[in-house]
């Protein structure tokens, strides 16, 4: 599979080598400095590519989404915090013809952990216990909380709406990313905690996901490509 590869930070880096690991090819790389705007995002440019792989900044995602939509270059965005960009740029990518999948966390634990926080919480309606979230990522990472953080919260509150689940973020040092959700009592605590070792494992659910869009049409979540639920 040909790749585009939108970004070259860190993450970038770890989806070049995993993806030439395992045959891919990377036929362009667009780094932050040359790309203001989306400008560098075009036809001539991307052509080669099959699919891209989108791990930005904030404030640059939706200018390079929107670009790679109106392309109809299949996308996978892992960059988080411009959500509220989503309907615009869904309505592009279908417009058309293309295909977005986005993620605020590509590692298959962290989704399984997604589902065992919900269970968790149905079992604690009711109970007395006082709910929390803590998330901790390395110094360099903008968006407090994270996305995943966000993500679960939203996931919680649902299957417990009486309860409150406040966030706490910790940006120091290196950790590539932890997720802690935490029932305290007086006498006892229950923790439910993701910890990312590497980010190989991000770099390992992209490329998965980039493998599983190629041929397909319209805006999907990491979560539904591994469990199902649309089309």
């Amino acid at each position: 599979m040909r790749l585009a590869l939108i970004g070259y930070g860190k993450m970038g880096h770890a989806l070049a080598a995993l993806a030439i690991e395992r045959g891919h090819e990377v036929c362009t790389i667009v780094r932050g400095e040359e790309n203001p705007e989306g400008a560098a995002l075009t036809g001539d440019r991307l052509g080669g590519a099959e699919v891209a792989l989108e791990f930005t900044r904030p404030e640059a995602a939706p200018g390079n989404l929107m670009r790679m939509a109106r392309l109809g270059l299949p996308t996978v965005s892992g960059t988080t915090g411009w959500s509220s960009s989503l309907p615009a740029i869904e309505r592009e990518v279908n417009a058309n013809g293309g295909a977005l999948l986005h993620s605020p966390n590509f590692s298959v634990g962290v989704h399984l952990f997604l589902r065992a926080a919900v269970g968790l919480a149905r079992q604690f309606q009711g109970r007395d216990f006082d709910g929390s979230i803590l998330e901790q990522h390395h110094a360099a990472k903008r968006d407090a909380p994270s996305g995943t953080a966000l993500q679960l919260q939203a996931a919680v509150s649902a299957a417990d709406p009486d309860r409150p689940f406040p966030i706490s973020s910790v940006r120091a040092g290196f950790s590539p990313g932890i997720h802690l959700l935490a029932y305290d009592s007086p006498f006892e605590v229950i923790r439910l905690e993701h910890m990312a070792r590497s980010r190989q494992t991000f770099a390992a659910g992209a490329l998965l996901a980039a493998e599983w869009l190629q041929g397909r049409k319209g805006v999907y979540t990491f979560d539904e490509m591994l469990f199902g639920g649309k089309r």
